[in-house]
């Protein structure tokens, strides 16, 4: 396959806050609906941030059972059933066993959640590595039954565009068939909670969540905590149309970069990030003007968000004023590793309903963007830019085109 071949994205599986099957979730973000609430899954009476969009119980997916399924920790529940779905979902589940399908996962801090679950409950897993002999990933490549190369990344709130990067190259230099390619995030835990929390980093807007995450709005105060994952199921154009599958979007363009500024605050200088941004648009062979919509990175941090605003106007220059910008963070929370990949779904939503889900809660806003506020915006969309900006200056940038 040449590198220029197009890669289609061809199915879609998805758990999160705001519904587990696409039609529910693209309701919701056209909607400007908030999956934040306070958290419920344990006490947080002693937390400065008690708030977070957490996932609800994941369906059980088909030919397994039930009982057996919810016993397994949470993030392998949502892994297990975004990879099924998506394969459902493009019509490769029945014959999976007869393709090569890879699988890549941004998943972070998966050790973590285990210890502290099991530490919860008594147990000695933290210091016992003999019990810690398979991956939540390697796990899910085993249930699922697929026969492809398996890769587990964790490159902060890039991951997921990351993941998309990497299995459009394994399709382009035959290294697979297919390849499912997303996050997972479960960062809702006691630990989790409170060390962001203490970073200060969480908003405190505890008595008042649906409206606690706002980015670019003045009054922010930190970003809210998601969970969740989403899969999508990659291919090559030419094969999708040879068994005549739905084409959700084609992966048109990939960039990244890495600033090593702070572990935790991102680069003042919008050159870095704004390197990833513009290696996408060359990779994608579009100019600023051709972009029709950005999903912006912005969690809703006064640093980061200011950050954002001023790498879009260094790469798209005075074409930014035509391009309409969201987050819907301010609706979904930050999945963190999974970040890129419900941004990327909500892209695809933007182009099937040709409107733009709005950045709700923005009220005063203080930067200079032709941002999408409160509302929907009726709008064409057949390029669209994502962004995801992790802590440890890792930066990734995705150009989805319509197909």
């Amino acid at each position: 396959m040449m590198a220029e071949d197009p890669v289609w994205i061809t199915g879609v599986g998805l758990a999160t806050s705001l519904g587990c099957d696409l039609g529910t979730l693209e309701a919701s973000l056209l909607a400007g609906r908030s999956g934040v609430a306070v958290v419920t899954s344990f006490c947080t009476t002693d937390y400065p941030s008690r708030i977070a969009a957490e996932l609800p119980a994941v369906p059980c997916p088909s030919g397994r059972e039930p009982r057996e399924f919810h016993a397994l920790p949470r993030l392998e529940q949502a892994a297990l059933w975004c990879v099924q779905a998506t394969l459902e979902d493009a019509g490769l589940w029945n014959c999976r066993a007869r393709r090569r399908i890879g699988l890549v996962l941004g998943i972070g801090a998966e050790w973590m959640g285990l210890w502290e679950t099991d530490a919860s409950r008594g147990g000695n897993r933290l210091h016992d590595p003999s019990q810690d002999d398979k991956s939540t990933l390697q796990r899910v490549h085993r249930a699922i039954g697929l026969t492809g190369p398996a890769v587990n990344l964790s490159a902060a709130c890039a991951s997921s565009n990351f993941a998309l990067d990497i299995g459009r190259a394994w399709l382009r230099h035959g290294l697979v068939d297919v390849c499912v390619a997303g996050g997972c995030e479960m960062a809702v835990t006691p630990i989790g909670l409170a060390t962001f929390g203490n970073l200060r980093a969480l908003s405190r807007r505890n008595d008042d969540p649906t409206r606690a995450s706002r980015p670019f709005d003045r009054d922010r105060d930190g970003f809210v905590l998601g969970e969740g994952g989403v899969a999508f199921v990659l291919e090559r154009a030419a094969d999708a149309r040879h068994r005549s599958a739905h084409g959700y979007a084609e992966v048109a363009g990939c960039g990244s970069s890495s600033d090593a500024h702070h572990n935790v605050i991102p680069s003042p200088d919008p050159a870095w990030a704004g390197q990833a941004v513009k290696k996408a648009l060359a990779d994608a062979r579009i100019t600023p003007e051709q972009v029709d919509h950005i999903n912006a990175h912005a969690t809703s941090t006064p640093v980061g968000d200011a950050t954002e605003a001023a790498v879009l106007r260094l790469v798209f220059g005075e074409a930014l004023d035509q391009i309409p910008v969201t987050s819907t963070k301010s609706m979904t929370g930050h999945l963190l590793t999974a970040a890129g990949a419900i941004e990327a779904l909500a892209c695809l939503t933007a182009m099937k309903h040709r409107a733009i889900p709005p950045t709700i809660n923005l009220d005063d806003s203080d930067v200079s963007l032709n941002l999408v506020a409160n509302e929907p915006r009726p709008h064409r969309v057949d390029v669209a830019v994502s962004n995801s900006f992790g802590f440890g200056g890792s930066n990734a940038c995705l150009v989805l085109r319509a197909v």
